[in-house]
């Protein structure tokens, strides 16, 4: 079984893929797509102009965002950021590792999923510091039958 969503609400993909993917017929797998700080009206959360049009990019808002967002997508699909069982961050740059990792630790402990973080020459969008996919693990329990059946 396999089940493909965009989820109402979030910012379209900007290409032909699904913000989350659930595998699996007892055991469910989830999968959230690359997940950003953008704004379903193409905004990014933490960017902010000045009146002489210089940019400001804040990885910690950006980070809340980005994990805020695949919170949301989580939930759509019966799930939660407990069930996240692994992360893989891309960074622009690595001077923002520690502000992310600290934003980071607001959600997630040693108890919490496996990561990886790694440094990209860029992303889809020039405003954009961070992009978080994740893997999701589901357990049949009352919950996701719960879910299946509404």
């Amino acid at each position: 079984m396999s089940r493909a969503h965009v989820v109402p609400g979030k910012a379209t993909p900007r290409g032909r893929f699904p913000h989350v993917k659930v595998v699996g017929d007892t055991e469910k797998f989830v999968f959230v797509s690359g997940t950003s700080s953008r704004r379903p009206d193409n905004t990014f959360v933490g960017v902010e102009t000045d009146e002489m049009g210089t940019t400001n990019l804040d990885i910690r808002a950006q980070t809340r965002a980005v994990i805020e967002n695949i919170r949301d997508i989580l939930a759509e699909v019966g799930a939660d950021l407990s069930d996240v069982v692994q992360l893989t961050t891309y960074l622009v740059s690595m001077n923002d590792f520690g502000g992310y990792n600290e934003v980071y630790g607001e959600f997630f402990d040693e108890n919490g999923p496996t990561r990886t973080t790694v440094a990209v020459h860029q992303l889809p969008h020039p405003h954009l510091l961070i992009e978080i996919q994740a893997m999701a693990h589901l357990p049949r329990t009352d919950r996701t039958t719960a879910q299946e059946h509404s």
